[in-house]
């Protein structure tokens, strides 16, 4: 189910970066009415993990050559968009959130794109919840 969609400044899978840039543009993730609420609390997170649908992949490619040197590669040692389930996730810098909308830095998928899922950068996340056992398993 997408949540609604990614708003880039690119229409196009060769104008598009292929990782987001901390000084890139600023982009929009626009959010649902029904999952507005769900936004609650995101302001207090520098960083989001952004999930989205690369409906504009190929999906049936098993091995790739990304860089054209003749070497391929299975794709699930690539970051390529071109994958069985192409799910893209990117790190964003939050810049700005105002009811539906939050204003980002560091996307790097095109204008449209299906939102799946926001969560806070888990490099920043501290988990709420009272810790359970397997928290602090090692091995």
């Amino acid at each position: 189910m997408a949540l609604r969609q990614c708003s880039s400044p690119w229409t196009s899978r060769l104008d598009c970066p292929r990782q987001g840039r901390a000084d890139g543009p600023i982009c929009r993730i626009e959010v649902a009415e029904l999952w507005v609420a769900a936004l609650d609390g995101i302001e207090a997170f520098e960083r989001i993990e952004v999930l989205y649908w690369l409906h504009e992949s190929r999906r049936d490619l098993v091995r790739q050559s990304p860089a054209d040197d003749g070497k391929t590669r299975g794709t699930f040692a690539l970051r390529t968009p071109v994958r069985p389930n192409p799910i893209g996730t990117s790190i964003v810098a939050l810049v700005g959130a105002e009811g539906a909308i939050l204003s980002v830095r560091g996307l790097d998928c095109l204008d449209g794109t299906p939102l799946i899922d926001l969560k806070p950068d888990r490099a920043l996340f501290r988990p709420i919840a009272p810790s359970q056992p397997g928290d602090f398993e090692t091995s």
